[in-house]
């Protein structure tokens, strides 16, 4: 018989192992329903959603602030310099990326020359998201060539040849990839829109990634 002590309205038992606390619930099920209903008490008593009155009044306050309400959990600041941090990572990939769709050359340019040139549009779309996003924050994107390079994550890299081009790529994609996911954990729940948004572009650099992979391996044969 496993030794008891006391805590809060039920006796609690002191099990080393899973099978002993198999032991207890057979032998107690008046217990586990305690527990259930306990839980269910619990949970009972917490809204699922402000009530009305308070959800009005809030959205009234500070009306300037747009999409910004009082709900509004993240540090706002922080969370536009991460933003502004990525546009100027978006905007050099979409450099690098036209450099070397207009510089590609060789037997396999053509097909990869395509491909660095629909990567170049889809970072536009990125950039263009976090740019919005930024102004509905009420930031402001730095566009300012003036220290992109040192705002940007991933480099600036010509590449001498055309597998140079494609490494160069997958590893600013890698970095891409890196930093996104940071962004993602450090954000969390805190502010749901530019998690979502920060996923969606995370999800197409790994699909990047997986396609420069893929050409590196091709033009290696």
């Amino acid at each position: 018989m496993p030794r008891l002590r006391t805590s809060g309205f039920f006796p609690w038992p002191a099990f080393g192992s899973a099978a002993r606390l198999q032991e207890f619930a057979a032998g107690h099920p008046s217990n586990l329903k305690e527990i259930d209903m306990a839980k269910a008490a619990s949970a009972s008593t917490q809204p699922f959603l402000s009530d009305i009155k308070t959800l009005r009044a809030r959205a009234r306050k500070h009306i300037e602030n747009g999409a910004v309400t009082d709900g509004y959990q993240a540090d706002r600041a922080v969370v536009v310099k991460l933003l502004n941090e990525a546009l100027a990572t978006e905007l050099v990939c979409i450099l690098r990326y036209k450099r070397h769709f207009f510089m590609a050359s060789g037997i396999n340019a053509d097909a990869v020359a395509q491909e660095f040139l629909q990567h170049a549009t889809e970072e536009q779309g990125h950039a263009d998201l976090i740019a919005t996003r930024i102004v509905q924050l009420k930031g402001e994107p730095n566009f300012s060539p003036e220290g992109l390079a040192m705002r940007s994550h991933a480099e600036y890299v010509e590449g001498d040849s055309l597998i140079d081009m494609i490494r160069e790529d997958l590893v600013a994609e890698r970095v891409a990839i890196e930093s996104y996911g940071e962004m993602i954990r450090y954000i969390g729940d805190r502010d749901i829109t530019t998690r979502r948004m920060l996923e969606g572009i995370l999800a197409m650099e790994e699909e990047h990634a997986d396609d420069l992979s893929s050409l590196l391996e091709d033009l290696g044969r």
